[in-house]
């Protein structure tokens, strides 16, 4: 295995998914007391992650499952779900903090698969012209090292979601910050991709 391979790999990974730490770290919070909070995000982070990776080694190899033109409208998605987290948050807006953490559902592996799916739509396109000229080989080893840090990046969310002073700021505003969290990054992605001609 070549080690500058390895380090371009881990490298081209922490530069295309950064922001998704606080995505994750808000969705922990968001399960916090829920059992299989942990799982769920982890499934669904790898769902979604293997997604990006399929599409975007098809498109490097010269299939293509989804139009160039589609990606920016993944943005939807997310949005939807940030909608969706909104009224949840407007609806209990009035409960006390445990009635809203009790009401609250953990995430779900889906929504999670789906907003890191959404999310790496620029990851796509970063990715199809590094696979494209690395080949094979070394297109493997960048993707054994993506599935390896997503599992730090899914721990990293955990431990930013508990530590004591970012659980206390989660715990009083998650339900608010993932809205606006979810919802920003799928207009972002809409208006960065041109989608209904922004």
């Amino acid at each position: 295995m070549n080690l500058d391979v390895i380090g371009q790999a881990v490298g081209l990974f922490a530069v295309t998914n950064i922001d998704d730490i606080l995505i994750l770290a808000l969705f922990f919070a968001q399960g916090t007391g829920h059992r299989g909070t942990a799982r769920n995000i982890a499934v669904g982070q790898y769902l979604g992650f293997v997604g990006i990776l399929v599409v975007a080694g098809a498109a490097a190899f010269g299939a293509s499952f989804l139009p160039e033109g589609v990606i920016p409208y993944l943005g939807l998605l997310p949005l939807a779900l940030g909608i969706k987290a909104a009224v949840s948050a407007w609806r209990h807006r009035h409960d006390s903090e445990d009635a809203r953490e009790a009401s609250a559902k953990g995430p779900r592996a889906l929504e999670v698969a789906a907003v890191t799916f959404a999310n790496g739509g620029d990851n796509i396109g970063v990715y199809v012209p590094v696979f494209a000229t690395a080949g094979a080989g070394s297109t493997s080893v960048y993707v054994v090292v993506f599935l390896i840090l997503v599992a730090v990046w899914v721990a990293a969310g955990r431990y930013f979601a508990t530590r004591p002073a970012i659980a206390r700021v989660l715990s009083r505003w998650g339900h608010v910050l993932l809205p606006i969290v979810l919802i920003g990054l799928g207009v972002l992605i809409l208006v960065d991709g041109g989608a209904f001609g922004l």
